[in-house]
């Protein structure tokens, strides 16, 4: 009876089956998007970038070491620059084109072929795509040096080749140039949940690509004075002039959109980053009132650093601050400190630009005070010592903004790296028993001389040596 019951719920089904003329349709996906949002790419590839410059996960991101604000208690390969155990270099590689570029490639590409979007909200998205792009292939140089550019994001080039560094830097300020001419704000660009840098404002996109002119002008100002000066003086009236315009991303408390530094130095209850000795004793010579903001006290209630490179009792050290490790704070990408000592040192270079230098020096080194927990009259007081002031710190202007600047970038590591490595101040100690001299690139990732092994021994050739010492072409001295 029993196998009987069966056979006849069987031939019920069939008869069900039989009488369904398509069942295609239970192939279809309800619960997932077919098709991904172009504003959704858009915002992952900024998050993707912005997660990347703030971690401090020693798989992604060990430039705070390079920099010498953080040392490490325990394990010491990153901080005596091994980044090759971990595939770091790597792994910044895969983030940046992969994770970023493609993303902002495939959201371009949506928008382009939506014949219903509005031309003027269609120029304005596109412009802004691409000013994440050219931000993203800049770090991509100012890593590596050259790096695939022209061939990197076509499918059909399976070993794209090495492009020259210098030009990609030229083919990128001219893009930026043309992105900066597109922009509208008489259209509205990505919603302010899809824009998660700037909440749908064009003012500030334009404000903010014209500062990334100013920061890419510096850069190349050892090395082509006069076109550093003509794109600089362009570009600066429109560069940031407010805290109000600071380029950063917000981050939330809740998982997964908090800031990542949050889940390495709270969630993970890593017994290992500590402040180094390099910074940490300027902050307490200098009475520096950031240093609350930057760091802790240690076990007896102490300000203390450790030696970059040599192992360090934890208890006894000063930690990163609770104020960088909250799940809610935010990462800058460009802000007005940056830009106000790019125009003390404009001055200086002899380019057009307002005021004096020591009054643009004065705006960052105040405005970085204030921003870090610090008075007003703190930051008078700061500004009055003899060895700050700029009439009377030591050494020439290089040094001077150097210095202080290094500073001021405090927790913005990729961008203490660049301008370390552009201004040479400060003039940094290297860790006990580094494996290399101080990196002024990162080697090519190991990836690439396993599957584009021609490409990358040609590019190798060309800059002088797959080394982290190797210098990229703007850095002289």
């Amino acid at each position: 009876m029993k196998k009987r019951s069966i056979i006849i719920v069987l031939i019920g089904i069939l008869t069900i089956s039989a009488c369904t003329d398509d069942i295609t349709r239970f192939n279809e996906e309800t619960k997932l998007a077919s098709n991904v949002p172009a504003g959704s790419l858009f915002s992952n590839a900024v998050k993707s970038l912005s997660d990347g410059l703030a971690s401090a996960s020693v798989n992604v991101n060990i430039f705070r070491h390079f920099v010498n604000h953080w040392a490490q208690a325990v394990i010491q390969e990153e901080a005596n620059f091994n980044y090759i155990t971990r595939s770091i270099n790597d792994a910044w590689w895969t983030r940046l084109y992969r994770d970023v570029l493609n993303d902002l490639k495939e959201s371009s590409r949506i928008i382009n072929a939506d014949a219903a979007l509005n031309v003027a909200q269609k120029a304005n998205q596109l412009a802004i795509i691409d000013i994440m792009q050219v931000y993203t292939f800049n770090i991509l140089v100012n890593t590596y040096g050259d790096v695939p550019y022209t061939q990197s994001l076509d499918d059909q080039q399976l070993f794209p080749v090495y492009d020259d560094a210098k030009t990609i830097n030229a083919d990128l300020m001219q893009r930026l140039d043309a992105d900066i001419a597109k922009l509208s704000t008489a259209a509205p660009g990505f919603s302010a949940t899809e824009d998660i840098l700037f909440q749908g404002s064009i003012a500030k996109w334009i404000s903010f690509a014209n500062s990334l002119q100013v920061r890419m002008a510096m850069t190349i100002a050892d090395t082509d004075l006069a076109k550093a000066k003509a794109a600089f003086e362009k570009a600066e009236p429109n560069a940031i002039n407010s805290t109000a315009n600071d380029a950063f991303i917000k981050y939330y408390s809740a998982t997964p959109n908090n800031n990542p530094l949050y889940d390495q130095l709270v969630l993970a209850n890593r017994t290992d980053y500590i402040a180094a000795k390099d910074l940490m004793d300027v902050l307490n010579t200098f009475s520096d009132p950031r240093k609350p903001g930057f760091f802790g006290v240690n076990n007896v209630g102490m300000y203390v650093g450790g030696i970059m490179g040599a192992p360090s009792d934890y208890p006894k050290m000063s930690k990163p601050s609770a104020r960088i490790a909250a799940p809610s704070a935010p990462n800058t990408l460009i802000d007005y400190v940056e830009m106000e000592f790019y125009r003390a040192e404009a001055k200086e270079r002899g380019f057009t630009v307002s005021g004096t230098a020591e009054l643009h020096y004065n705006n960052a080194i105040k405005t970085s005070v204030i921003y870090w927990g610090g008075t007003s009259v703190e930051a008078d007081t700061y500004l009055a010592r003899t060895d700050v002031a700029y009439t009377t710190a030591t050494g020439g202007w290089k040094q001077k903004i150097g210095f202080q600047k290094w500073i001021a970038l405090y927790n913005r590591p990729f961008e203490g790296w660049l301008e370390v490595r552009r201004l040479d101040f400060p003039k940094l100690t290297l860790p006990v028993n580094p494996i290399s001299g101080f990196p002024n690139r990162l080697k090519y990732p190991s990836n690439e001389q396993q599957l584009n092994g021609l490409n990358y021994t040609s590019a190798s050739s060309k800059i002088g040596g797959d080394k982290s010492e190797t210098k990229l072409f703007w850095d002289i001295f």
